[in-house]
């Protein structure tokens, strides 16, 4: 038998995953920049400080999870008006929506938390490590006493503010300056402590080590966008008929003459980029629409004495020489389901009760006849009381004439947030039924605050 003949085909690796390379995005400077900053600033600010706003002695937005109550400012959402969030979840897919369609990932640019949280720590590693040369140079040097300085200093800097992002976060479910006594103190209790470390650690570890990865592999978002782009979407684009063929130059040069675009190859664009994409080879799903390339390249383009835009805000459209149109049936849709949805839900808000009434009727009989030959139904009524303080109730019942209402203790108490059982019973002359079955209807109205008012109908069963 024959020895197996050897293999003289070289051999092949495939590695379905390349190992991470390390991105460090360029400081840069411009208009782009400017709004990243401001809304950096602004959206941090509402997260840190929204929790130490007071409103009522109470603090002003506090989910409170164990009590069932939620807090904002002045409204007090109970889990029986748990639809708002539903509400509030469709209008902010609505509103992503509307947005991409309009100008592609404004979200992930400027506003989405990974976004936000990254800046803020690439920030404060410039700081501390330098400009990009310099922390590329400090990451290739072999340790020795200042790498290891800087290196301990950073990420210390980074855990306290992780810390403090996860206290702050866990500061909306509990009173944050509770939380933050007990854990200056080393009192916190064991879930409490738990998830501050866990959301400190999700904020260390996105931010500060995960980064684009999480734009790139975890996101979902970055995943469909495309469903929602078309040829009228403003998107971050390089204008490929300008600049190629691209190639270095002085600046004296004429360019023109010798056959080369405006783009002078610097790779600027592809050092400022926080995912490490190169926007000159087309739109990708990794650009988070930043935006820095665009101000980069208009320094450049503003040092060589070429107009700007070179990389800009365009459409598909724009590019090809056709006319963009911003106004299109998709975009008006969602406009207009998003401002429905949000006129209903503030509608309803604004004419929320402060009380929820439920009528059950006594379903062991139909109705009863008294020793006078009146006919008596009965109801459990179910008083909610969803307001911040306990109120005193009177009810009421209308529909039939000369109906009499008959309670065992009145006023009704229900102290804020409970639910206080009533059991009613209504009675009638058969005379004044004009069918087996007659609609009535319930009202209940707090003493202390006649604005504070709801009814509900139900049905008078009696004899046919």
């Amino acid at each position: 038998m024959s020895e197996p003949a050897a293999s003289t085909s070289s051999s092949i690796q495939q590695h379905l995953y390349s190992k991470r390379e390390t991105i460090y995005p360029r400081q840069v400077s411009g208009l782009f920049a400017r709004l990243r900053v401001i809304a950096a600033l602004v959206l941090l600010g509402i997260y840190y400080g929204v929790p130490w706003l007071q409103w009522d002695g109470r603090q002003a937005v506090l989910f409170d999870l164990p009590e069932r109550k939620f807090y904002i400012f002045g409204l007090v959402i109970w889990p029986q008006d748990f639809i708002y969030l539903t509400g509030l979840l469709i209008i902010a897919a609505l509103a992503l929506f509307f947005f991409t369609a309009v100008a592609g990932r404004l979200w992930c640019g400027y506003a989405c938390p990974q976004t936000v949280w990254t800046e803020s720590f690439l920030w404060i590693q410039r700081k501390i490590e330098g400009d990009r040369n310099q922390q590329i140079k400090l990451a290739k040097s072999p340790w020795n006493l200042n790498k290891i300085y800087k290196k301990s200093l950073l990420h210390s800097i980074w855990i306290l503010f992780s810390l403090w992002t996860g206290l702050t976060f866990v500061g909306y479910f509990m009173p944050i300056d509770e939380i933050a006594t007990r854990m200056v103190t080393l009192s916190l209790s064991g879930w409490a402590l738990f998830w501050v470390l866990f959301y400190s650690f999700a904020t260390y570890g996105n931010a500060g080590w995960m980064r684009e990865q999480v734009c790139i592999y975890m996101c979902p978002y970055a995943r469909f966008q495309s469903a929602m782009f078309d040829k009228n979407t403003l998107i971050i684009s390089y204008d490929n008929n300008r600049g190629e063929p691209r190639g270095g130059r002085r600046k004296r040069d004429d360019h023109k003459a010798k056959g080369l675009g405006d783009c002078i190859n610097c790779s600027l664009c592809v050092q400022v980029c926080p995912t490490g994409i190169d926007i000159r080879d087309g739109l990708q799903y990794q650009c988070i629409g930043c935006a820095a390339c665009i101000d980069v390249c208009d320094e450049v383009m503003e040092k060589m004495a070429y107009p700007k835009g070179l990389i800009r805000y365009t459409t598909e459209n724009s590019l090809e020489g056709n006319k963009t149109r911003l106004l299109r049936p998709r975009v008006i849709i969602y406009a207009l389901i998003l401002l429905t949805v949000m006129g209903a839900i503030l509608f309803s808000i604004s004419n929320r009760s402060a009380v929820e009434l439920d009528v059950l009727r006594d379903r062991n009989s139909l109705y009863r006849e008294t020793n006078y030959g009146l006919v008596e139904n009965i109801y459990t009524l179910k008083v909610i009381n969803k307001d911040s303080v306990a109120h005193e109730y009177t009810i009421s019942a209308s529909g039939i004439e000369d109906l009499k209402l008959e309670v065992d203790n009145l006023p009704v108490t229900a102290e804020s947030g409970e639910v206080s059982n009533v059991i009613t019973r209504l009675v009638a002359d058969p005379e004044d039924l004009v069918s087996a079955s007659t609609k009535v209807e319930f009202t209940i109205q707090a003493i202390d605050n006649p604005e504070i008012r709801i009814s509900e109908q139900a049905r008078f069963i009696g004899p046919r």
